[in-house]
């Protein structure tokens, strides 16, 4: 009899991309079978932190937060360089002048949020925070609901299509504030299921986003039901930037990274970080 695994990641391109094989079945993971819940990043985050997913994909922010219960798998991930989340206006400003002004966040415990709150403590700012799902924020602004706001996942392709301006590309103030490319998110596995069951799944992130690699079209209309309204182009176009190499091993370079930023999460959120290592063991 097969042993139920919760799994929780998002609807975007990216993830569905990845997951794909793995949600059809034809990436066997026996003796388990999975129950795959698709979130927003912040609900998945909250999942997670509550303990109600077996293997979750979770900003690295929020990854801080759950270290003690949970450990990273090294694929599945989103990082890399020119990926970051982007702070957008209606008309050109400086970040300085965003001083006491509104900012919508797409979570309180998303990477994008913390890379904020990293930019205001260093240009010596304070805004007020206004948390709302992330495809609610670019209407927040053109409305004047907000004065600004965080915006990840498509809103990098689409902002200009609404008269948007770019005040930063949060992920280039990171590379040039660290030295090293931003991880957006990451997938943690329970520590309880051990490393046997650790590795099984890792290594079938791996083999599921090889299927996708090497037949996309296969996965293509399990990405489009859960991509909506979104463009073709800006479909392929988040495929490609958010699928990286990092997705398939996290490498050294990206364990110095997801280290540094949890430890920036850690001083931010006042918390203890349990001793390492954050990750598996390589296979």
């Amino acid at each position: 009899m097969s042993k139920i695994l919760k799994m929780g990641y998002s609807p975007c391109p990216n993830d569905t991309f990845i997951f794909h094989a793995l949600a059809s079945g034809a990436i066997n993971i026996e003796p388990y079978t999975l129950n795959i819940t698709l979130a927003d990043v912040e609900e998945l985050n909250s999942l997670a932190r509550a303990g109600r997913m077996d293997i979750c994909k979770v900003s690295v922010h929020a990854a801080a937060h759950i270290l003690n219960d949970y450990i990273l798998l090294r694929a599945g991930g989103a990082m890399g360089r020119g990926v970051g989340p982007l702070l957008l206006t209606q008309e050109p400003c400086t970040i300085e002048a965003l001083n006491g002004k509104r900012i919508a966040i797409p979570g309180r415990h998303t990477t994008a949020n913390l890379l904020f709150n990293l930019m205001c403590r260093e240009a010596g700012i304070q805004v007020e925070t206004v948390e709302k799902v992330f495809d609610e924020i670019m209407p927040a602004i053109v409305s004047g609901e907000v004065d600004g706001g965080v915006v990840i996942h498509e809103g990098r392709f689409t902002f200009k299509g609404l008269g948007l301006s770019k005040v930063a590309d949060l992920g280039k103030w990171w590379e040039d504030y660290s030295g090293l490319p931003i991880p957006l998110g990451c997938i943690a596995i329970k520590r309880s299921l051990g490393s046997e069951v650790a590795s099984l799944i890792n290594s079938a992130i791996r083999r599921s986003l090889t299927l996708s690699y090497v037949d996309p079209d296969q996965s293509w209309p399990y990405i489009k039901e859960h991509a909506q309204e979104m463009d073709d182009d800006v479909v392929s176009e988040h495929i490609d930037t958010f699928v990286t190499d990092y997705s398939m091993d996290v490498g050294e370079e990206g364990e110095k990274a997801v280290s540094r930023l949890l430890l920036e999460a850690a001083q931010m959120d006042s918390i203890e970080l349990p001793a390492g290592p954050f990750f598996i063991e390589e296979e």
